[in-house]
């Protein structure tokens, strides 16, 4: 088919399902899914086969997990609203608030709900600040100095009546020793209050699904969390581990171009609308037809985008042979933080979006065109 296009493997997915639901069965933690990470609603089936919940940041993200994976979900927002709380409260079984004043604020919206209706009763947290940073990129660092989320330990002088949990995130594509760290810090620092407390949500960030990830250290450390702290139920929401190393961005090139002695293959695609994390991070990702290292022994090229942003490029790649129009490129792993932060800037559209099943077949899942720009500028 034409490109561009992001292509989602349902094998690799069901591989990364299968891991994640292994580690949950056996830690005795309940793992659900961050949709910052992925949004992709149309391979929410495969999602709820496993059983898999989520959490959500937004009104929308809360919908979808209602509408799509058929679940209440666990729900932190930075700053809830009058407009908005009674909306997360209809869709959430779990809703946790960035500061004391926040939950003192919208308790009564909470105890009015609960009365009315037991059977879905809403359990409240507070987000804490165990302030341990294992996050060398600050953009992602949510523990860093001056971080507007949480709660720093100093400031919890008590434990606000109707708090039934506590939620931190500390970690971005993190290994279990990271969670280890984090999990000393914040046992030093609010360990006092968890005996009152009936669940901890552990956040994101664990890349449970990587090659090198230690999945028996991570077992044994929420058994032994679960073991000194047997009244909390044990919560992780990870985004990227979900969808790592399941779906790639094909795309071609439309032109070579020469400046300085600068070769700059130019691509059908834009890091800036369709890859911005590799500007946001910033990260060079794997090109599949690209030698491992650069080379200049080899033909070497700048790949840039399609877009009018002149900082759209990312790095050098060597290659085998020189490069012309009409090559086809692979950016692998584009199928977490991708899809969710594609931006049609300069009017570029999305690059479609399709499912390979496990018999080989392929589905095309959505197509852009002109009426989906149209429309977001409306």
């Amino acid at each position: 088919m034409n490109t561009p296009y992001y292509i989602v493997y349902e094998e690799k997915l069901r591989r990364n399902l299968d891991l994640i639901t292994r580690v949950s069965r056996e830690s005795g933690a309940k793992i659900i899914m961050a949709f910052k990470a992925n949004a992709l609603w149309r391979t929410f089936p495969i999602f709820r086969e496993y059983g898999i919940a989520s959490t959500a940041s937004s009104v929308n993200e809360m919908l979808l997990a209602n509408d799509e994976l058929h679940c209440k979900a666990h729900t932190y927002c930075p700053a809830y609203t009058e407009q908005t709380i009674k909306q997360y409260i209809a869709g959430s079984s779990h809703i946790t608030f960035n500061s004391v004043d926040q939950f003192i604020r919208f308790k009564p919206f909470i105890d009015e709900h609960n009365i009315a209706k037991p059977s879905e009763r809403i359990s409240c947290g507070l987000r804490i600040n165990p302030m341990c940073s294992v996050i060398e990129t600050d953009i992602y660092n949510p523990c860093c100095p001056g971080s507007r989320f949480g709660i720093l330990s100093e400031n919890l002088t008590h434990l606000p009546e109707g708090i039934e949990g506590f939620h931190f995130h500390a970690l971005c594509e993190s290994t279990s020793y990271d969670l280890a760290k984090v999990l000393d810090a914040m046992e030093e620092q609010f360990g006092q209050w968890l005996p009152q407390l009936k669940w901890i949500n552990m956040g994101g960030g664990h890349l449970m699904t990587r090659k090198d990830y230690d999945i028996e250290h991570l077992i044994h450390l929420i058994q032994d969390f679960k073991q000194r702290h047997p009244n909390l139920e044990v919560i992780l929401e990870p985004g990227s581990a979900f969808c790592w190393q399941t779906g790639d961005l094909e795309a071609t090139v439309v032109d070579v171009v020469e400046n300085s002695g600068i070769k700059t293959a130019i691509v059908d695609v834009s890091f800036a609308c369709h890859m911005p994390d590799c500007l946001e991070m910033p990260y060079k990702p794997v090109i599949s037809q690209a030698l491992p290292d650069v080379d200049d022994s080899h033909p070497t090229y700048r790949i840039g985008g399609n877009s009018c942003l002149s900082g759209d490029y990312v790095g050098d790649w060597s290659f085998e042979r020189e490069l012309k129009a009409g090559d086809s490129l692979t950016f692998e792993d584009m199928n977490h933080y991708t899809t969710v932060k594609t931006n049609m800037f300069n009017g570029i559209s999305h690059p479609a979006i399709v499912l390979q099943h496990l018999d080989g077949t392929i589905e095309t899942l959505r197509e852009f065109t002109y009426e989906d720009y149209k429309s977001r500028m409306s």
